[in-house]
């Protein structure tokens, strides 16, 4: 049996003003949610296996995993970011959030829906709450971020030795620029058009011209490493469930620029 990760919220309910949200909005809401160690949203990763709201406002989301055996603390997270996105929206009265066909989705459900936390719900078993960890992914999303910004202005012929001077102001607009920024924000890090483009994601330390070529180099590692895993996730996904698409997934970006 499969606990699930339910409770009432304190939304407007149905005899609110709004209603209850169509299902196209908790899809909507749930665009938010990200893999932390992918940095991609959940719906497009195709972890949503569905989605449901009454007409009371009492909605259902049901996700999945490439594996029986994904990481606990991986899908605790996500677990419990999808509860919070549901819960938050306007005319939800009842949110509920089942993982299934998860070794610990019952340990994983039942905690997120008691608020108990990670290590709470794995008492005995975890170290301790997830603060850190999402903070240690968010670092990763940045600096894959870094890369995905700073390539295409090397390839346009920007001198890499002029990077190090170069403000997020100074970048052209892209998709890749807009997430860097947000992940920045995300961390607590300098993300405003004054602030460096290149900078250590713990310290918010601008890189010297000194550590340039080491950066560089780390960062498209990190990219490539996040983007090798995406590919095998969604692969596994695929096979585990027979290529049946999850609600609202898409296909793996070859680079979003």
């Amino acid at each position: 049996m499969t606990a699930s990760a339910t409770s009432t919220t304190a939304g407007t309910g149905a005899g609110g003003p709004a209603g209850p949200p169509a299902p196209a909005a908790v899809l909507a809401a749930l665009e938010t949610v990200r893999d932390p160690e992918l940095d991609e949203p959940v719906t497009s990763l195709g972890f949503v296996a569905s989605c449901t709201v009454s007409p009371d406002g009492d909605a259902q989301v049901r996700l999945r995993l490439p594996t029986y055996f994904c990481a606990p603390n991986f899908a605790f997270l996500m677990v419990a970011d999808a509860y919070d996105a549901v819960a938050a929206l306007p005319g939800v009265r009842h949110a509920e959030v089942v993982l299934d066909e998860h070794f610990a989705s019952d340990a994983i459900n039942g905690g997120v829906a008691a608020h108990a936390g990670f290590a709470q719900s794995f008492d005995g078993e975890a170290a301790g709450d997830l603060h850190e960890l999402r903070a240690d992914f968010l670092r990763k999303a940045v600096m894959a971020g870094t890369d995905q910004v700073c390539r295409p202005l090397l390839s346009a012929g920007t001198d890499p030795a002029s990077l190090p001077g170069m403000t997020l102001g100074q970048v052209p607009p892209s998709a890749a620029l807009q997430r860097l920024r947000e992940r920045r924000v995300e961390l607590g890090l300098p993300a405003g058009d004054d602030a460096w483009l290149l900078i250590d994601p713990k310290t918010g330390e601008p890189v010297s011209p000194d550590s340039l070529r080491m950066h560089l180099g780390r960062a498209r590692l990190t990219r490539t490493s996040i983007e090798a895993n995406g590919s095998m996730c969604r692969g596994m996904l695929g096979h585990r469930y027979n290529d049946t698409a999850g609600l609202g997934q898409q296909p793996q970006a070859e680079e979003d620029q």
